[in-house]
């Protein structure tokens, strides 16, 4: 009878033929015996049946299968409090504060830190494998600023936005985050298909490039105020749309900006102190934009804009400018 390789079968039939062997040796069959009748070499067959006598309870469950390969944790290179040393460096820290020339954690970078903290060679497929049975994945990261300054996110976040918008709900006002932005026809944005190894070309306006500028707010409640501008913007248009925005709110605004160097001019701030009855303004942390979610109205609106075909003159990109508005439902005229 052919020999059958046992090592190729799957867990449960392994099992069985274990079991076979064990039947047939309690019969009375010899080790040759029972290897002609179960079809496993003599070697297999004298190996089952030391493991089951050498059990102390003689049960077959002592034939049962056996997690296959290494273990868990079996034969690493990292010990354990290596590797959670390296999770909090690469929680913690940026590849640049630890001098390394990396601007993200990518697997290089890890493997460096590895052989730097502990003169451990991995591969990278190595890893690779470590940082996911760490749950870590490779992820877009958020863009922050050098200059900014944690502790003073986190004080605004804890401290002054829930007084600012404690006040506000105290005094019947209305909360309002705004900013600036600008749209050029020039500018174009997405992606586009192609064979593979064909970059598409996307035709963009040359001598015809036109500017326009725009200044909107939104709410709490996501309603949107906005104003186009054609010439450059200065304190005098700023302050012709806080004009306008102070009518068509009909309550006292809390206008929460950035720091943009018009947004603190001295005549801003004088016709401000003039209505503060109607208006107060309030300031973002330094290099803080993720704060602001007016910000997502701009990129919306680049977006739809830069996406179709560009316009060639300014009526034309102001006209497309505000049909993309038109779903923030408000506009304040210019």
């Amino acid at each position: 009878m052919d020999k059958q390789d046992a090592r190729k079968l799957k867990p449960a039939a392994q099992y069985e033929l274990r079991k076979q062997v064990i039947r047939a040796y309690r019969r009375g069959r010899n080790r040759v015996q029972i290897s002609e009748e179960v079809g496993l070499s003599y070697p297999a067959v004298c190996q089952i049946v030391k493991r089951f006598l050498g059990s102390e309870e003689k049960s077959m469950s002592v034939l049962s299968p056996r997690q296959r390969g290494r273990r868990d944790g079996e034969d690493r290179l990292l010990a354990p409090d290596q590797e959670d040393a390296i999770q909090r460096l690469i929680c913690e820290r940026r590849p640049e504060q630890l001098k390394m020339e990396f601007a993200l954690w990518n697997r290089g970078a890890v493997m460096q830190l590895i052989e730097r903290e502990y003169g451990i060679k991995l591969s990278i497929r190595s890893v690779g494998d470590y940082l996911k049975r760490w749950g870590f994945t490779p992820q877009k990261p958020i863009k922050r600023a050098y200059e900014q300054r944690p502790e003073a996110v986190q004080k605004w976040l804890d401290e002054e936005y829930p007084a600012i918008a404690h006040r506000a709900k105290a005094e019947g006002a209305e909360v309002h985050w705004g900013d600036e932005t600008a749209l050029v026809n020039s500018d174009v944005r997405g992606r586009g298909y192609a064979p593979a190894g064909k970059t598409p070309v996307a035709c963009i306006v040359g001598g015809t490039r036109q500017k326009l500028s725009m200044i909107a707010t939104v709410t709490n409640q996501g309603k949107a105020r906005w104003m186009i501008i054609e010439e450059a913007f200065n304190s005098d248009r700023l302050i012709e749309f806080l004009q306008a925005l102070i009518k068509d709110a009909g309550k006292k605004v809390f206008l929460i900006l950035d720091n943009l160097k018009v947004h603190h001019s001295k005549p801003v701030k004088t016709w401000v102190g003039e209505h503060m009855d109607k208006i107060e303004l309030f300031y973002l942390p330094s290099y803080s934009p993720e704060l602001n979610p007016e910000e997502r109205l701009n990129a919306d609106l680049k977006h739809a804009i830069c996406s179709k075909v560009p316009v060639r003159t300014k009526p034309k990109m102001r006209a497309a400018a505000n049909d993309q508005c038109s779903c923030w439902k408000i506009i304040l005229s210019a």
